[in-house]
């Protein structure tokens, strides 16, 4: 039960002590976490099944005893739930793939964007009013986390618990930049956009799709990474159907992997967004990044529910947390960087990755690409400012994975760090004030790296 707590903040297992209070219930359950809706298994009071039951509050039931905490749920399960998407409809089934959509996909490469923007918005209609996942961002898996590390202060009788920082040197968060490439006209436009993005200083990556909408010759591949970006597999044709069946699926990803290798890529994303988490096994990639955070106005609706990136098997998944460029645009009708704006600050509060899709295709006229301008210089004056950590997906994912294997150790002087990539790595220390989690880069020890840290972050308390 504390491997997902531990694996969350990389915290030392002797100061967390929680065990179940008997068997949950059955069955697809819903309840609060302060105010979120929360899906997953859970014992004592009667859970409703529906959004529009009253909900009871998870963390009602929860004893503490002897220094044990007495959990009415298993938080692995729900966090799994909740980051695999398991709580949501299964649409993408071999059977429920209806004739329209079909159609749709089959017509889609030669539909005119203004045909496109009212079948989605038809599709879309009513998504304001879906409760769960949380517009514009969820963050429950993130919320479940803090309430639970709050617990193992409450019952370890420390003023402290240490933990490894998220991100390296310190950066209060992560930001990514990727390109979807759609089209012949986006791959032309490609050269021009890694200009701008240089000009802001910020690297980016370019997904790539290998077949069918444009030839992908070799020199355009080496030319963007000899730029300093990176190169992402994006499906093989673009076409929807690449969960359609798992036969199908087998068929497709063995040429995906083929790619992944003749491109040198480390990272896949899926064509519309779609996933089905349970065969990435056959994905022969480091990083996947076609899971929303919440997935209103994408086709396959659901949502992963936390702004942190977290492994599914042994593929690393980087969420996608913020608002597409298309759909702003398109289905919003928003022409303005303020969704972008509010998505980076929620993000922030809980220091984690944002992740933008900004595509290459959709930002070649003026007023588009200056609002792309725009965004990018509030990236860049966030890393200025702020100490963001602005980098490719590749990079986090080396980063995640070494502090996913880096380990708390006590020595002479206090805390230490060992593991690949400890030279980065700063400890911090979640501690309790006023019933609040508080996260503080400010060590009471030896094992200090508050000088490499922006002095705003010298200690905060979480927000909830």
């Amino acid at each position: 039960m504390t491997n997902c707590v531990t694996q969350y903040f990389r915290c030392p297992e002797s100061y967390l002590h929680y065990t179940l209070a008997g068997a949950p219930r059955p069955g697809p359950n819903l309840f609060h976490l302060k105010a979120d809706i929360c899906p997953g298994n859970y014992r004592g009071a009667r859970p409703a099944n529906s959004y529009a039951n009253i909900l009871h509050e998870i963390f009602n039931n929860v004893e503490i005893n002897d220094g044990t905490v007495y959990l009415p749920f298993d938080p692995s399960q729900i966090v799994e739930n909740m980051r695999c998407e398991t709580y949501a409809e299964d649409w993408r089934s071999e059977t429920s793939l209806s004739v329209l959509a079909q159609l749709y996909y089959l017509f889609r490469p030669v539909l005119p964007v203004w045909i496109r923007r009212r079948l989605q918005k038809a599709y879309l209609k009513g998504w304001e009013r879906i409760s769960f996942p949380r517009w514009p961002l969820d963050v429950t898996v993130d919320k479940l986390m803090q309430q639970l590390f709050l617990l193992a202060i409450r019952t370890s009788n420390a003023e402290h618990i240490p933990f490894i920082w998220f991100w390296p040197n310190g950066a209060p968060s992560c930001a990514i930049m990727t390109h979807d490439v759609e089209t012949i006209a986006g791959r032309d436009f490609c050269s021009t956009l890694m200009d701008i993005d240089d000009s802001f200083r910020i690297e980016s990556s370019f997904q790539l799709i290998p077949e069918q909408r444009y030839h992908v010759a070799p020199e355009f591949v080496n030319s963007i990474r000899r730029r300093g970006f990176e190169v992402v597999v994006h499906d093989l044709n673009h076409d929807g159907h690449l969960y359609r069946d798992h036969k199908q699926f087998l068929e497709r990803v063995a040429k995906i992997n083929w790619y992944g290798r003749e491109y040198e890529a480390k990272g896949f994303r899926a064509g519309v967004l779609y996933r089905k988490q349970l065969w990435y096994d056959a994905l022969e990639f480091e990083y996947d990044m076609s899971v929303p955070n919440v997935a209103h106005l994408d086709p396959q609706r659901g949502g992963c529910c936390t702004v942190m990136p977290y492994f599914i098997g042994n593929i690393l998944e980087l969420p996608v947390t913020t608002t597409q460029d298309y759909t702003l645009f398109n289905i919003l009708n928003e022409y303005s960087t303020n969704l972008w704006k509010q998505q980076i600050e929620l993000i922030m509060e809980k220091h984690g990755l944002m992740s933008f899709i900004v595509h290459p295709d959709y930002v070649m006229k003026p007023r588009e690409l200056g609002l792309y301008k725009e965004l990018l210089g509030e990236l860049a004056r966030l890393k200025e400012e702020k100490g963001l950590w602005i980098t490719l997906p590749g990079e986090v994912n080396r980063w995640w994975r070494q502090r996913a294997e880096m380990q708390l150790v006590r020595g002479v002087n206090g805390w230490e760090i060992e593991g690949e990539g400890s030279d980065r790595a700063c400890i911090a220390y979640a501690s309790e004030k006023g019933g609040e989690l508080v996260l503080s880069l400010h060590s009471p020890s030896a094992a200090d790296c508050s000088h490499c840290l922006p002095p705003s972050l010298a200690q905060e308390q979480v927000p909830h």
